[in-house]
């Protein structure tokens, strides 16, 4: 059984090269256009791993990470950032947000597979 990834990212281009990238290694990917979209599928889905965008529209990346966090189902998943932003204040807002890992964009394919092969155990 492959291992299942949210992408959530208002580009659709973005999530393609999330989806192709992770795809032709295996994994299940599933997409949501925000962060509001993406808190739904989080709490209905049994996701190994979510890659999230920081700045969306409806809901950004913080505010996910946050709400997501304080669902039961958000019990051991890892979040990793993807995101233009690289300032270290995001980056430990994130983190004590409970992201575990920030990716800047526009993202390496190798870094991308090698941070969610490690964060969900594939």
């Amino acid at each position: 059984m492959s291992k299942k990834v949210l992408a959530i990212d208002d580009s659709h281009s973005v999530r393609q090269m999330i989806s192709m990238t992770l795809g032709s290694a295996g994994f299940t990917v599933e997409e949501a256009c925000d962060g509001a979209d993406g808190y739904a599928k989080a709490t209905a889905g049994n996701y190994n791993a979510i890659i999230t965008d920081l700045n969306m529209p409806n809901m950004n990346g913080l505010d996910f990470i946050k709400k997501f966090r304080a669902h039961p189902s958000s019990r051991g998943v890892p979040i990793i950032f993807l995101s233009t932003e690289s300032d270290e204040a995001s980056k430990r807002e994130a983190k004590s947000a409970g992201a575990i890992g920030w990716i800047v964009k526009p993202f390496d394919q190798d870094q991308l597979l090698a941070a969610i092969k490690k964060v969900a155990g594939a």
